[in-house]
């Protein structure tokens, strides 16, 4: 079993990479956005609560967090690739109180000018979420998806100011878990 955390700021690439681990070791990747921006679209009152976090640049209570990550991993039986959780100390905490073994944590370093780059140029189809990017994945047709023809928009977590925000908590409240998990080797 492989029980991997991805540590890197928002948009350094996690996503990518932990679909190559992913695929190598067969075992799921979960995306914590992915599963809030699923929440989002039941439009549940949970849904609701983080899509206002989201928008505002903040983290996610660490209890709704909790609450749909661990009924996610009581589904992963051979391992899993955490990606955007823990993001907090007291998170990484509370995956330990779980009872969950971590076997490898892998930072990836990005710098914060190269992260507003990325993220201000991104661009996602509203139909079918594909992913692209005004100067490294132009799609064929400015604003229309090449896959199904949908309209391509900036999600509002991508704007410039916004991602600012988050670079500002990542290094605040989420680097901090580099030395977390160097101490626990």
């Amino acid at each position: 079993m492989k029980n991997i955390i991805f540590i890197a700021p928002p948009a350094a690439g996690k996503g990518t990479q932990a679909k190559f681990i992913s695929k190598e070791y067969n075992i799921p990747h979960i995306a914590t956005g992915d599963l809030l921006r699923e929440e989002i679209e039941k439009n549940t009152e949970i849904g609701i609560q983080i899509k206002e976090d989201m928008d505002k640049g903040n983290l996610v209570s660490d209890s709704i967090l909790e609450s749909i990550l661990k009924n996610k991993l009581s589904t992963c039986k051979n391992g899993f690739i955490l990606d955007g959780f823990p993001r907090t100390i007291p998170q990484a905490i509370s995956l330990d109180e779980m009872g969950v073994k971590i076997d490898k944590v892998i930072d990836i370093e990005v710098s914060d000018d190269k992260i507003v780059k990325r993220m201000s140029g991104r661009r996602v189809c509203k139909d079918c979420g594909a992913s692209y990017h005004l100067e490294y994945k132009k799609p064929g047709k400015d604003g229309v998806c090449d896959l199904c023809g949908g309209e391509l928009v900036q999600r509002k977590d991508d704007h410039p100011d916004t991602v600012l925000d988050r670079l500002k908590v990542y290094h605040e409240q989420t680097e901090p878990l580099k030395d977390y998990y160097a101490k626990k080797n």
